[in-house]
């Protein structure tokens, strides 16, 4: 029984500590042997594990062969350097250490008596963050506003919708949920219209403004004016507007300086969702795409996308914090604590959904330190820079064309289909996405532009080189004649 496992002992935690980073390190030597978009059907795993769990404890080595033989074959490898799907989602060595100390201490963090640390490193690093991102001094945290770590940029624009909801309803009362409209473009990411549900927003009062290739995917604000002015109108309540700096299907951006002099205007908050392309911003070159974000009332940005920091990790900023505690804090008798009660700190449960919260700002910070602004800038630079060959070698091919311009490190684009037919052409570039998939060697996804079914092309994962991308060209060149030789 000497060897049974307790439920914490620091020398059985060094062993199975060393054999889990060794079975991790040894993953990603030998990631590229795996396809990258699993090619299991569904409901493979429920033959392969028991009915019920153990009564009496299994071994570590046989459950790490159970991972190698049964859960690895079911992973979409997203740190594969062959993954090109949907945006990055980075992981890094000094993210990993970072997320393996916040599990080993393991504490909820929700208010600052609950770990100081927590509470202030969250803060400092944030503010850390908002200056590389040269944000406007409103958003760091000695003022009336700060940073926070959320989830994922689906819970950011969730709680600042909600402080804005609230906000506005109490200067016209309660009664008017019903009249309150939200902005953004057909592009914004989905999770704005799963906010608006939650919030009570009326669907019909969620307007998602058609954006066209005439602008590049983004925003008109001359459409919003329009939209707002109609509004006004019959008497509803515009109160939010969603800007996107890169949009989810073809990296679009926002024109904010316009649109939030729209929103000051009319008295409504301003949001701006930068979740993949906010990373690039750290460099000089391409920080203007957020030229406009001093209008802003709150702004969010992934780090866990395309910043070397393990998921999750959505850094938001807002400019008025009271906003947010006003629409999200409870005070309950079991929570009170001196510090909280005098108002001299901050208690990050009042700036989110739920109560609990990891210690998520030390990957973070681990990232900024060990990476350095230099380095981290230059990975981004890196990727851009493959994406730019990529669209390079598309343009070689008279068979392929670049359907959006590349602004980051996604392209856009799809194979033109024979005798200009766009229904045969929709259904081309699906055969050839489901044809490039199946082999395993790469992973690629699609959008559908002004009704065009477009492929999308984004590097982003830390391993990623030249060679990966020339790889994964071949793979399309070669699928692509085999589908033209059919279709003739």
């Amino acid at each position: 029984m000497e060897n049974r496992l307790k439920p914490m002992d620091a020398e059985q935690l060094r062993e199975y500590g060393h054999k889990m980073v060794d079975f991790i390190a040894d993953y990603y030597k030998t990631i590229e042997n795996f396809p990258v978009l699993s090619q299991v059907e569904p409901g493979y795993l429920r033959n392969l594990l028991p009915n019920s769990a153990p009564n009496q404890p299994d071994s570590f080595q046989h459950v790490l062969d159970d991972i190698q033989a049964k859960i690895l074959p079911g992973v979409t490898h997203w740190q594969s350097p062959n993954y090109f799907a949907y945006y990055p989602s980075n992981s890094s060595v000094a993210g990993f250490v970072g997320e393996m100390l916040s599990a080993g201490l393991n504490i909820v963090g929700f208010s600052w008596i609950a770990s100081p640390a927590a509470t202030e490193l969250e803060m400092i690093v944030l503010d850390w963050l908002a200056k590389m991102l040269k944000l406007p001094e409103d958003f760091l945290s000695a003022g009336q506003g700060g940073g926070v770590i959320q989830g994922t940029a689906s819970e950011a624009v969730l709680v600042v919708l909600l402080a804005a909801r609230d906000k506005v309803l109490r200067m016209v009362g309660k009664d008017a949920l019903e009249k309150l409209v939200v902005y953004a473009s057909d592009q914004t990411h989905s999770s704005l219209q799963k906010a608006c549900q939650i919030a009570g927003i009326h669907p019909e009062n969620c307007r998602l403004l058609k954006a066209t290739s005439s602008t590049n995917y983004a925003l008109s604000p001359e459409f919003l004016s329009e939209t707002i002015s109609q509004d006004l109108t019959i008497g509803l309540i515009p109160f939010f507007l969603c800007a996107t700096v890169g949009t989810t299907s073809s990296t679009a951006v926002d024109p904010l300086l316009s649109l939030g002099k729209i929103a000051k205007s009319n008295g409504m908050w301003f949001h701006v969702d930068a979740a993949y392309a906010g990373s690039a911003c750290v460099c000089p070159e391409f920080r203007h795409y957020m030229d406009g974000v001093e209008e802003a009332d709150s702004f969010n940005m992934n780090a866990h996308k395309w910043f070397l920091t393990n998921f999750d990790c959505s850094a938001l900023w807002v400019k008025d914090r009271s906003a947010l505690v006003q629409a999200l804090s409870t005070n309950p008798e079991y929570l009170k604590n001196k510090a909280s009660q005098a108002n001299m700190v901050v208690d990050y449960k009042d700036w989110q959904v739920p109560l609990g919260r990891r210690f998520r700002s030390l990957k973070l910070w681990m990232v900024l330190r060990l990476y350095g602004l230099e380095n981290l800038q230059c990975y981004i630079r890196n990727h851009i820079k493959l994406a730019k060959h990529f669209e390079n070698l598309i343009a070689q091919d008279p068979r392929f064309e670049v359907v959006t311009p590349r602004i980051f490190s996604l392209v856009c684009f799809r194979l033109l289909p024979v005798r200009n037919d766009e229904s045969h052409g929709n259904k081309l570039n699906h055969q050839l996405l489901d044809a490039v998939n199946s082999t395993g060697s790469a992973f690629i996804s699609h959008t559908v532009l002004s009704g065009k079914y477009i492929l999308r092309f984004a590097v982003g994962a830390p391993l990623t080189e030249e060679k990966h991308v020339n790889a994964a060209w071949k793979v399309l060149q070669d699928k692509a004649t085999s589908l033209l030789a059919e279709s003739l």
